[in-house]
């Protein structure tokens, strides 16, 4: 089927509140694998309750439903549906714990062509509860592999994320993820089955479940945090990336970096198999 474009543009997702705790702030931290070494007191002060820190990408699972791409006016085949890129712009450090309200909405569909589906972009806005401040804003990038056809460009189509530089990397470092890396994630409200049950994954064409792309920007999150900002997540003010191919859990990631002044370039590949997952990650830190 082809997206109707007037009626996805005009698709209104209901506001969700959610009021988060230290243990939501620990449990997240724990999916993206932080807390690996536990003596790591740069790795602690995301897992313990003493003196918390928030990690910048947890915007992505706060006040946020997924619930709304099932809406028939959006018209997308989501059994089709790829997850094609993620940015966050933190207007403000997270908090290890408050109430939050998130606002999401369609912005811009771009038309591939009949047979080569669809870009569906979004934008959600993450405030608090109580004073109605703008937290983060994340986007993301939906490939409808079924939806094309409709033709042309329609609403706000976010600029392309830059490609990384072509040279050898800065730095970089390895991150291991433990076989239930994507049971751990899921709990952080992204509990699609695929990421889960076997025979849904094996239905996908994958011989098991794969880990959640949100939870490999997370990894690539941790790599920037360790390697270029001592571990504080007030340096991080933007940071987004196109999911390449999956990872499945247990497998290690490698994250390259490039810094260029504020800008760090980013990606990341399973390093059992060089496999690039995360590709195009740019991130912009506060001086």
């Amino acid at each position: 089927m082809a997206i109707l474009p007037e009626k996805a543009l005009a698709v209104r997702v209901p506001e969700l509140a959610q009021q988060y705790t230290h243990r939501d702030t620990i449990l997240y931290a724990l999916g993206i694998g932080i807390g690996h070494d536990a003596t790591d007191p740069g790795q602690l002060g995301f897992v313990y309750e003493k003196g918390l820190k928030a990690v910048p990408t947890m915007a992505v699972v706060l006040g946020e439903t997924m619930d709304w791409v099932h809406d028939p006016d959006l018209g997308i085949d989501v059994t089709q549906s790829l997850h094609g890129e993620e940015r966050v712009i933190l207007h403000r450090p997270l908090a290890p714990a408050g109430s939050v309200v998130g606002q999401t909405r369609v912005i811009g569909l771009a038309d591939k062509g009949a047979g080569r589906g669809a870009l569906v972009h979004s934008r959600k806005e993450l405030r608090d509860a109580d004073t109605g401040e703008l937290i983060a804003t994340t986007q993301r990038t939906a490939f409808a592999r079924a939806d094309g056809g409709f033709g042309g460009v329609h609403g706000e189509i976010p600029a392309a994320l830059p490609p990384v530089p072509d040279r050898a990397p800065d730095l970089s470092c390895d991150l291991p993820t433990v076989p239930q890396a994507a049971l751990i994630y899921r709990l952080s409200g992204d509990r699609i089955p695929l990421h889960a049950d076997p025979a849904i994954a094996r239905a996908a064409g994958f011989d098991r479940p794969i880990l959640h792309g949100l939870c490999s920007l997370g990894i690539a999150c941790h790599a920037i945090l360790r390697l270029v900002c001592d571990h504080d997540p007030a340096r991080i003010a933007e940071i987004g990336c196109r999911f390449s191919a999956p990872g499945f859990p247990g497998e290690t990631l490698r994250v390259e970096l490039w810094c260029e002044g504020r800008a760090v370039h980013f990606r990341a590949l399973v390093a059992e198999r060089g496999v690039t997952v995360i590709d195009n990650g740019h991130a912009t830190l506060r001086g």
